[in-house]
């Protein structure tokens, strides 16, 4: 076992249990923010997988989730919005250290592959990543109007 298989396994263990027990159980603020942080932490561990592995198709999945995750997340903020405004998430913190995870992997891989055609794929699986994370979690919290019906 390398260390990027290491890495994968932290992040994909730790992270993904905390978000399936999120999921699970509580009221429904903490499982629409645990459905939204899953996206954030399964993108970064497929990609440590990628390196790991030497198999580039896993960035290719990692790219795919960090496009639909956060539509699925928007989605569920427009269908629930009457349940979650009356107890909106509050997940700043929660949403900064994902988004901190994602880019400290992205980085530490772009390091790693060197410039080419596979740095600019990290770089956008990156954006996508860590934008669109953001921008579900403010409109899980209520912050983008029309979204939430506001």
């Amino acid at each position: 076992m390398n260390g990027w298989l290491l890495a994968a396994t932290v992040v994909l263990g730790a992270g993904l249990g905390a978000t399936l027990w999120g999921v699970a159980t509580g009221p429904l603020r903490r499982r629409a923010v645990a459905q939204n942080l899953s996206t954030a932490l399964a993108c970064p561990g497929l990609l440590l997988l990628a390196q790991g592995y030497d198999r580039p198709s896993y960035v290719d999945l990692a790219l795919v989730l960090a496009l639909l995750g956060p539509v699925g997340t928007l989605v569920f903020a427009r269908l629930l919005t009457d349940e979650i405004a009356d107890d909106p998430p509050r997940a700043r913190g929660v949403t900064w250290v994902a988004a901190t995870l994602a880019a400290a992997v992205v980085l530490t891989l772009c390091v790693a592959v060197g410039p080419g055609r596979a740095m600019a794929k990290l770089l956008l699986v990156g954006a996508l990543l860590i934008g669109g994370n953001v921008i579900a979690s403010r409109a899980l919290s209520g912050g983008i109007a029309g979204v939430r019906g506001g």
